[in-house]
Formats: C-alpha cells, sequence, structure tokens
C-alpha cells in the first residue's frame, strides 16, 4: 500500500511540529517550506484549518485518506466524543503501540518491524500495522528478533513511564496495552473537533 516516502523535514516545517519525532530540523528552520516560506503570512481560511488538522493527524500517524476516514466513521459510529474516540482508535493501532512502548524509534520503524513479523500480539506473530490492540493485550517481540540492533538501541533509556495506558516488562521485553487513554493522555497537539467539523460539511 503506499506511503508518503518525500522529505520528512517539509512536511514537519509546514506544520511547525516535530510529527516524525525528530526535532532538529526545526531548530535550524522552524518556518514553511518553499521560497517564500519564512515571510508568508496569509491568513489561513476556516476549511484550510480544518483540513492543516487531518493531514497533520494522517502524518503524524502515517495512515492513508480511505484508512483515515474509515477510522472516522467508526468514531462517529461509537459511543463517545468522535474526535477523541478517532484519536483513541489511531492510539491503538499495533504500530502505533509499538512506538508507543519504546520497541521503534518512530511510527514508520514500528510499521516496519511489524511488517516483517518481528512483533507479537499475545504471544503469536501479528503483521498488520493497522491490527486494533485491545485492553489486556500483550505486544512482544518475536523471541529470535530480540538481538535486533535497532529495537535494542530504542529500547536503551526509553522511559516507559511516559504513557500510563501501557506498562513495559523488561526481562520479557513486552508491553501490556491497559486500557484506551483518555484525550488529556494522548500528546499530539491535534484539535480533533476541526477534523470532526471538516468530515460533518
Amino acid at each position: 500500500m503506499a506511503r508518503y516516502t518525500g522529505p520528512k523535514s517539509k512536511i514537519a516545517r509546514k506544520f511547525g511540529e516535530a510529527i516524525f519525532g525528530d526535532d532538529k530540523v526545526l531548530a535550524k528552520k522552524n518556518y514553511p517550506p518553499g521560497q517564500h516560506g519564512a515571510n508568508r503570512r496569509r491568513k489561513t481560511s476556516e476549511y484550510g484549518m480544518q483540513l492543516r488538522e487531518k493531514q497533520k493527524a494522517k502524518y503524524t500517524y502515517g495512515v492513508l485518506e480511505r484508512q483515515f476516514r474509515n477510522l472516522f466513521e467508526k468514531a462517529a459510529r461509537t459511543k463517545g466524543i468522535t474526535g477523541e474516540v478517532l484519536l483513541q482508535l489511531l492510539e491503538g493501532r499495533l504500530d502505533n503501540v509499538v512506538y508507543r512502548l519504546g520497541i521503534a524509534p518512530s511510527r514508520p520503524a514500528a510499521r516496519q518491524l511489524v511488517l516483517h513479523k518481528h512483533i507479537t500480539v499475545n504471544g503469536k506473530v501479528v503483521n498488520i500495522a493497522s491490527y486494533a490492540v485491545k485492553p489486556g493485550d500483550v505486544i512482544g517481540v518475536r523471541e529470535k528478533s530480540k538481538s535486533l540492533e535497532v529495537i535494542a538501541d530504542a529500547l536503551a533509556g526509553f522511559n516507559h513511564s511516559k504513557y500510563p495506558w501501557i506498562e513495559w516488562d523488561e526481562s520479557s521485553k513486552s508491553g501490556r496495552f491497559l486500557h484506551v487513554p483518555t484525550r488529556e493522555d494522548i500528546p499530539e497537539t491535534i484539535k480533533e473537533q476541526l477534523i470532526v467539523e471538516l468530515y460533518s460539511k
């Protein structure tokens, strides 16, 4: 399936946030890309702001348009605040949980680990990045993959107490998805209400 493979620094500068996890480029150039990026002061329309938030969420979680719309429709059918439920569904994706557990340094890297069958859910290999993790599920590293350098480097010094909805067991190199995170616990600066307004038109 198609994925964005262009310059991630341009996307980060477009939104003014380190949405791919690396903020080095923003420290050097914290203005939009392009010839007139540093001087651009054009006012964004209401629709433009709504579209921007949707794009930011899609790039942040590495989800394509059709997947994103399907998740939104599922969130709209689910009991609760639609925007909050949407973010909870995105947080519950297997590739995102692998990233949150510190097994991978970024969501794209986590997605690759899942696709290459390095990740298990409840002891069974799952290679579907969009797999919906449920409370109580145990996400681990496949036995023969525990020595992979990329995983060891990512886990080295990672603060596993950052996210209260997951817990990490260092001895087994696995984590448990304790419960669905509340909006207050999700650190992303996405204005989900704007996305709801966009799809409600």
